[in-house]
């Protein structure tokens, strides 16, 4: 075995690895909540700090933030 049998075992380990990994994040329909949810908890931070701070909402018609 040289180096060229391990670097194409790296390689075939590495593919594996990677279509795992799509598979699992844009193929189960289970995990698409989660990601969502996951995704908008920047806005949901801001919105609390707006509400700390007494600010309106940005989303609030009629008045300007």
């Amino acid at each position: 075995m040289d180096i060229n049998d391990l670097r194409a075992v790296v390689t075939v380990v590495s593919l594996l690895t990677f279509l795992a990994v799509v598979t699992w994040a844009y193929g189960l329909k289970s995990n698409k909540k989660r990601f969502e949810e996951a995704a908008n908890l920047p806005f949901a931070d801001e919105e609390a700090d707006r509400a700390e701070l007494g600010l309106p909402f940005s989303n609030e018609p009629g008045k300007k933030s």
